[in-house]
C-alpha cells in the first residue's frame, strides 16, 4: 500500500501537504485478529505485508499526533493505494537488480502470474467449502 496525507489549511482553506513531523502508524490484521503488520512512519509512504490466511483484513491507519490534527483545524486527509497480488513487483527493479535476460524477466512473471491464480482458486475452494457448511447447517435446521 502506498498512502500521502494532507492537512487542512484553515488560512488557505485547502489541504496542504503534511508537515514532516506528521507520521503514520500502520496495522494490518489478518482474519483472525492477528497482527500481520504494526509500525510507525512517516507523512508519507509505502507498507507492504504478506498474508498467510486467506480472508478479509483489516488496516488501519492511525495519526501519530491529534495535537497537530487540532492545530490543523481538524481535517487530515489520507490517499490510499492498495495494491494486491503480482501487481506489486517492480519488475524492471527485479530485472536490474536480478540481471535478468527479456526473456527470464518475462519467465518471472508468468510463474507470479500462475502462482497468484493457484492461490486465488485455493481461498475460492475455501469459500465453497465455508458456504457448503453454512448451507448444510442451515438445511439441518
Amino acid at each position: 500500500g502506498n498512502y500521502r496525507t494532507q492537512l487542512w489549511d484553515k488560512q488557505m482553506e485547502s489541504f496542504l501537504p503534511s508537515t514532516p513531523g506528521l507520521g503514520m502508524h500502520v496495522e494490518v490484521k489478518d482474519p483472525d485478529g492477528k497482527v500481520v503488520l504494526s509500525r510507525q512512519y512517516g507523512s508519507e509512504g509505502r507498507f507492504t505485508f504478506t498474508s498467510h490466511t486467506p480472508g478479509e483484513h483489516q488496516i488501519c491507519l492511525h495519526s501519530n499526533s491529534t495535537r497537530m490534527a487540532l492545530f490543523a483545524g481538524g481535517k487530515l486527509r489520507v490517499h490510499l493505494d492498495i495494491q494486491v497480488g503480482e501487481h506489486t513487483n517492480n519488475y524492471p527493479e527485479i530485472a536490474a537488480k536480478d540481471k535478468l535476460t527479456e526473456l527470464q524477466l518475462r519467465a518471472r512473471q508468468l510463474l507470479d502470474q500462475v502462482e497468484q491464480i493457484q492461490k486465488e482458486q485455493n481461498y475460492q475452494r475455501y469459500r465453497e467449502e465455508r458456504f457448503r457448511m453454512t448451507s448444510e447447517s442451515t438445511n439441518q435446521r
